[in-house]
């Protein structure tokens, strides 16, 4: 593939790395600071984007990818109470999208475990639930977009208890998400561990090259199968 890295902090370099190890191209790598750099020349010469940068860039630069006709993949969160104006523009433009709150294929089957473990457990009231994550200090958002999606999946089982989601900023940690069910007699604990920026990138990559060819909104599940 030919890439256009958009954001090219520690996730943008640990991409690049890896796209460089499976013969992939990076064609330009654009700071998230530089992006009145990003022509429409750069974007066109690449097969796909992808974009790691700030959640108040973000639609900006999606909106930009689909009117230069080049798929682009989105790791940046914050942004999706915005997700109906990407979906409508994608439609109008037939645009190609990618986005996730986390693209590890771990924290993937994290997500979907966790749902099942919710729908188990809250049959039994007497344990309480609450999401605790850590992250670097680095991290921009808090909770994070992965705490964010954990959460979501839970009330889709709780949706009349107001649930906890307590986060912790600790170097160099690269990410922790624990849900926790806390009874009086026992705990259950289920933790997912980042052990590097690896598993993001590597999922994002799958992505790309998933996404060629295609029109419309996916997210790693559809990716994922």
């Amino acid at each position: 593939m030919k890439i256009v890295l958009l954001g090219y902090g520690k996730m943008g370099k640990t991409i690049e790395r890896l796209a460089h190890q499976a013969g992939d191209e990076i064609v330009a790598a654009i700071g998230s600071s530089q992006v009145n750099m990003l022509t429409d020349e750069i974007l066109k010469s690449a097969d796909v984007v992808i974009e790691f940068t700030q959640p108040e860039a973000a639609v900006e630069n999606i909106l930009r990818c689909f009117a230069a006709g080049v798929p682009v993949v989105s790791g940046t969160t914050g942004w999706f109470d915005q997700l109906g104006l990407i979906e409508a523009e994608a439609n109008k433009q037939n645009g190609a999208l990618v986005w996730a709150s986390n693209f590890s294929v771990g924290v993937n089957l994290f997500f979907e475990l966790n749902r099942t473990m919710a729908a188990m457990m809250a049959k039994y009231p007497e344990y309480a639930v609450s999401i605790e994550e850590t992250h670097h200090t680095q991290k921009k958002d808090s909770p994070s977009g992965t705490a964010k999606t954990l959460l979501a999946h839970l009330q889709e089982f709780y949706p009349d208890q107001a649930i906890p989601v307590l986060d912790h900023r600790i170097d160099p940690v690269v990410g922790i998400h624990t849900t926790h069910y806390h009874s009086t007699i026992d705990s259950l604990h289920f933790t997912h561990e980042a052990h590097s920026r690896d598993g993001f990138a590597a999922g994002a990559l799958m992505s790309a090259k998933w996404l060629l060819g295609k029109h419309g909104v996916y997210t790693m599940k559809d990716v994922l199968g």
